[in-house]
């Protein structure tokens, strides 16, 4: 199940994706009238923000199965980089949320009075990285939204800032707000032998350090600013809530050590069983 897809599969799953997936994709790369957040916000990354939504609609389509009738949940929204994107897809509705406030403001006011169906929610969680002041503890966190609501979730590097035990909360929210057959879509670093092998040459960015245990930290003084999980651990904890892998893990090329269409590595998760 999580066996590298081959470069030649990769120029499979190219060839069948839909054109019109393709135009629209293009589009969003292209369209000007879709906002940017102001510099000060860019809490998220670097890169073309316009182009790198666009890239991620592709995977959430293609190796997801995400489609327009489904009703979505964002969980570390930041300032609407896949939202965006997502109004010119989606025909259901979309939650953000996110434990940077800023970045939900700006949201709310720009994006959800021309979409509506777009609603941003802030969570004060504590994260050393993005909000340290924050009054709720990660591994007691509750999502405000009922259960078996959501046909699809997204984690776009998240995974990456976050302790074992607040990631072990995430699952378990992940598991109870989405349907049953349900899919979570997530990039973040796992460590496999390979990756392992990457991270012993140091030819991972970020520099992770090997060492014994499920999480490898890059900058140990600094925890949450990049994690990697042990792959086996980590599947099996999401399995332990009901979440499997629905199909091959999508190789990145952080470590060094594998060719890959995408920095981060990609998992998709359906919900098999209740929790």
């Amino acid at each position: 199940m999580n066996a590298i897809v081959p470069t030649p599969q990769l120029a499979v799953l190219r060839r069948q994706t839909d054109p019109r997936l393709e135009w629209l994709c293009a589009q969003i790369t292209r369209n000007r009238f879709l906002p940017v957040p102001p510099p000060e916000l860019h809490f998220i990354g670097d890169g073309d923000f316009r182009a790198i939504g666009a890239e991620f609609l592709r995977h959430f389509v293609r190796l997801g199965g995400l489609r327009p009738d489904h009703k979505v949940l964002e969980i570390g929204c930041g300032v609407g980089r896949m939202a965006l994107p997502l109004t010119q897809y989606l025909d259901s509705s979309y939650d953000g949320i996110d434990i940077v406030l800023d970045g939900i403001r700006w949201c709310a006011s720009t994006i959800t009075p021309a979409y509506p169906e777009f609603r941003f929610h802030h969570l004060d969680v504590a994260n050393g990285l993005y909000n340290p002041d924050g009054r709720i503890e990660g591994e007691t966190a509750t999502l405000p939204f009922k259960a078996r609501t959501y046909d699809f979730v997204i984690l776009t590097s998240v995974i990456t800032h976050l302790r074992t035990a607040d990631t072990e909360r995430y699952a378990a929210e992940i598991a109870r707000v989405l349907k049953p057959g349900g899919r979570c879509f997530l990039s973040l670093f796992l460590a496999d032998a390979t990756a392992r092998a990457g991270i012993a040459k140091g030819t991972s960015r970020p520099p992770f350090r090997d060492a014994p245990g499920v999480e490898l930290l890059a900058d140990p003084e600094h925890p949450n600013a990049a994690v990697a999980y042990d792959e086996e651990f980590l599947l099996g904890r999401f399995a332990a809530h009901g979440l499997r892998a629905s199909r091959a893990v999508m190789r990145g090329h952080w470590s060094g050590q594998r060719e890959g269409e995408n920095f981060q590595d990609l998992l998709v998760l359906e919900k098999v069983t209740a929790p």
